[in-house]
């Protein structure tokens, strides 16, 4: 390993000499100055990997030469160790991005620890994630084999999850492998309970997860019956758990959580199904049944998702609540900018919803743009991306100004999206629909172990296109691929996000109730 080189810049340095002994005995070299304008010649000369400065000193200040010397090295860590408490001299020094701040007396112990955070904290991370990781795996192969409840799916998820994250950034590939078997391993159990309790669920509501259908009155009604309350409730389509978890912190500097659940979302876990329950607040069979005007099926032509205004203002009137409110559909980035200049005009409405589609767009942009398909590779790109864009994105400006406006904040999606690997085939007539985690066409033949078959789609509450249609619904990471054609459409689509069908990814989803900081 090699010599790690300290700079320590203190008008007080010779005080300092037992500190500096301890850490060459622990193989450290460090190299000393008394004034800010030698620190900086000096730091020009030599590679330093750490700065240690004082504040108060004679000539250029603590916090004047910390500007000199990020200039030169921005990524240099800098710990400032000073005599001083004053509270605007740490928020100078944070906002300058010190890497810790130190109040003397100090003592070598402090030091040292200060070191190992700053320079040795992702070895350390690693390697304490590793050995954790190591001793949770038996408990994530028993939780599998004891899973019972969708509750306890629930909690898995989340658990593989937390794993994921805190296992990507380090370089032991092996565990991220077998974390990533133990989540297929998931995703098949998971299928099998969804096959054996899904239809069960669809018929009672009462005694199942909260599913699409009734996030609305289960969850966001109770807000907007609260007398002072406003809601922005927005509807990011296509948003995984784990893509939530990633820009989850950037929302934290606007709102704190004030709760955070799970809901299932129905099948076919598609947008035109999914997203429509979520407006309407009925399943896709009563959508059929009540607004025929509104539900369009899959060979139907013209948009799937045209009426969600008007499923919402149904909604509401069901629900009896008579609130001031306006909708509005997201696109693209012109649409976005339009609403955020407009939003001071809607600050009177109880309740704003946004359904935004920018994430969607990049699930189906992965399958068509080569560029995409670099940028997003794996699910921990995939997540960078979303990240990314939301930073830049007029959806966090909205975000802003519904803060200042008193706004609770409600996020979640329609369903999820995973990314699918294993190509599985099947035969249909050319009325059969197009997606390719589900099918529903009359006729259909296909590897019956890779989907859930639902002969009658009532039984699930779902409308037939006739007497004869069926519905398939792809289990783990299988896409569904026509015999005709077959290795164009697995060269075209393996490793590509699809969504429709039936994985922890997909059905799994997060609603986040939020209040403004």
């Amino acid at each position: 390993m090699s010599t790690i080189n300290i700079l320590w810049v203190d008008d007080e340095v010779d005080l300092l000499k037992p500190h500096i002994l301890f850490l060459e005995k622990k193989n450290y070299e460090v190299s000393t100055c008394t004034n800010g304008a030698d620190a900086i010649d000096l730091f020009k000369e030599k590679d330093f990997d750490i700065v240690f400065l004082d504040e108060n000193m004679p000539g250029l200040s603590g916090l004047e030469t910390l500007n000199e010397i990020k200039a030169i090295k921005n990524n240099i860590p800098v710990i400032m160790i000073t005599k001083s408490e004053e509270e605007y001299i740490m928020e100078e020094a944070i906002g300058a991005k010190i890497s810790d701040y130190l109040i003397k007396p100090v003592n070598p112990n402090q030091i040292l620890l200060s070191l190992k955070k700053n320079l040795d904290d992702s070895r350390l991370i690693s390697e304490k994630s590793s050995l954790s990781y190591q001793r949770e795996f038996r408990n994530i192969s028993l939780d599998l084999m004891n899973v019972n409840s969708y509750e306890d799916w629930t909690s898995l998820y989340r658990k593989l999850l937390y794993w994921e994250s805190k296992l990507e950034d380090i370089e032991d590939q092996n565990l991220l492998n077998i974390l990533e078997g133990q989540r297929d391993e998931a995703n098949s159990l998971f299928g099998k309970y969804i096959e054996k309790n899904y239809e069960y669920w669809i018929n009672n509501p009462e005694d199942s997860p909260v599913l699409s259908h009734q996030i609305f009155r289960k969850w966001v009604a109770p807000e907007l019956s609260k007398e002072d309350s406003k809601v922005l409730f927005i509807v990011i389509d296509n948003l995984r758990y784990d893509q939530w978890r990633a820009f989850e912190p950037i929302v934290a500097n606007h709102y704190k959580t004030e709760s955070e659940n799970s809901f299932f979302s129905i099948l076919p876990t598609a947008t035109q199904y999914a997203r429509n329950a979520i407006f309407s607040g009925l399943t896709p069979l009563q959508m059929e049944s009540q607004h025929p005007d509104y539900w369009k099926n899959d060979v139907d032509e013209g948009g799937k998702n045209m009426f969600e205004n008007e499923f919402l203002q149904a909604q509401l009137r069901r629900l009896r609540l008579n609130i001031s409110n306006e909708y509005f559909k997201i696109t693209g980035q012109r649409d976005g900018k339009k609403l955020v200049d407009n939003f001071n005009s809607l600050k009177n409405n109880k309740l704003i919803s946004i359904v935004y589609n920018f994430v969607d767009m990049i699930s189906h942009a992965k399958t068509e743009m080569e560029v995409i398909k670099e940028l997003a590779s794996n699910d921990k790109a995939y997540r960078s991306l979303t990240v990314s864009w939301f930073k830049n994105s007029p959806l966090l400006e909205i975000i802003q100004q519904a803060q200042q406006a008193g706004y609770k904040l409600i996020i979640t999606t329609d369903h999820g999206t995973i990314n699918c690997k294993t190509p599985s085939k099947v035969i249909g007539d050319k009325n059969t629909s197009l997606n390719l985690r589900y099918k529903t066409g009359k006729s259909l033949t296909f590897e019956h172990k890779d989907v859930y078959y639902v002969k009658d789609p009532k039984k699930i509450q779902l409308p037939a296109i006739n007497l004869s249609s069926s519905f398939i619904f792809a289990k783990n990471d299988n896409f569904l691929a026509y015999q005709n054609n077959y290795n164009y459409y697995v060269s075209y689509f393996k490793n590509t996000y699809q969504h429709g069908g039936i994985s922890l990814e997909e059905m799994i989803v997060p609603f986040i109730i939020l209040n403004p900081r």
